[in-house]
């Protein structure tokens, strides 16, 4: 039996900097498409575990050295990454330093919860919308499409 078509699967990071006041979020400007500000994260390699990615992500994105603190939710949308149905794991974690950005980021930046930048890639108003729920009353993202009982 041949294996199924199935969706891409990424990972991605809201890093919360817990040695600055306010805890601010570091957000990656994309340096290829699709473009604007974006949570950093990327594609789960063959073999690698979906939080490895997640840490891998984070040192090679913003060269932080994160802790993962919750499983944020997944995103499944098909029409949430214009390149082609994509499915992500969006967790929230921990790091001390100063952002750098690099490989696929073409800037990285600190931005202070109150103060989010307007234009972001893929479903990341949402996402972000959901941590800022996280982060006020601690719920998880609620689950989202069609369901039958």
């Amino acid at each position: 039996m041949p294996r199924p078509v199935t969706p891409s699967l990424a990972s991605d990071i809201i890093i919360e900097l817990i040695d600055y006041p306010n805890r601010p979020i570091v957000l990656i400007e994309r340096a290829h498409l699709p473009y604007g500000w974006a949570i950093p994260g990327g594609f789960v390699d063959v073999g690698e575990m979906v939080e490895q990615a997640a840490v891998r992500e984070a040192r090679e994105e913003v060269s932080l050295n994160i802790r993962l603190i919750a499983l944020l939710g997944l995103y499944s949308d098909p029409s949430r990454d214009s390149r082609g149905h994509t499915v992500t794991a969006v967790y929230v974690a921990e790091a001390c330093g100063t952002p750098v950005a690099d490989d696929d980021a073409k800037n990285c930046q600190i931005f202070s919860v109150d103060n989010l930048p307007q234009f972001l890639a893929f479903d990341h108003s949402l996402v972000l919308s959901d941590y800022l729920n996280f982060r006020s009353i601690g719920k998880v993202a609620p689950l989202r499409g069609i369901f039958k009982v």
